[in-house]
């Protein structure tokens, strides 16, 4: 998506890009988000977003950046949010048994959604992670979710027909008047 987003000569000169949740991992690490954001979307655009803002997992004083992100999260609303969807149903990486209610936080994460770090080269799993919770995301004006192969197919069943609730964060999207499912045939085999 982000590719054919610059090849059509997307541009972001007047957004805000959040880059939405972050990996406990060292600065600079290629498994971090940050770098991700970087390497998928930012590197392949002629015209760089008028602002980038991230969630600083060295700051100082943590608990206080978290506010800080939430609130610039919060301050005008977010337009669009693009979330990828979680082997076990996560969003972000709010994993199983997030609450509705739940705002930017630290997490600790399932060994599988940790693991996604070392696919794009970090040299250990993350662990933990910080992440915009369920509230904030649904606060977004529209959200779109993307899904893409076979072994995703499960989960995207169980987060359109499963009961609404912190089993599989994702069914929370259903509550949301303005959301979007992107899936591959892979993905949308077993709809």
């Amino acid at each position: 998506m982000y590719q054919s987003f610059a090849e059509t000569g997307g541009d972001l000169g007047r957004a805000t890009v959040f880059v939405l949740d972050e990996f406990g991992l060292p600065a600079g690490s290629p498994g971090r988000c940050d770098q991700m954001i970087k390497q998928d979307l930012l590197g392949l655009l002629d015209t760089q977003p008028a602002l980038v803002d991230k969630i600083d997992i060295e700051a100082t004083d943590l608990d206080e950046e978290l506010k800080r992100y939430e609130e610039a999260l919060r301050d005008g609303g977010l337009d669009l949010t693009i979330l990828g969807l979680g082997q076990n149903g996560h969003l972000g990486l709010n994993e199983p048994g997030s609450s509705l209610d739940s705002v930017t936080r630290v997490v600790q994460l399932a060994a599988e959604t940790g693991a996604h770090s070392l696919i794009y080269g970090s040299d250990r799993p993350a662990t933990w992670g910080v992440t915009p919770g369920i509230d904030t995301l649904l606060a977004s004006s529209e959200l779109w979710l993307l899904v893409t192969g076979a072994h995703k197919a499960e989960i995207l069943v169980r987060t359109m027909t499963a009961d609404i609730g912190p089993e599989v964060p994702a069914t929370f999207l259903r509550t949301h008047e303005n959301v979007t499912v992107f899936a591959d045939e892979d993905a949308a085999g077993l709809l």
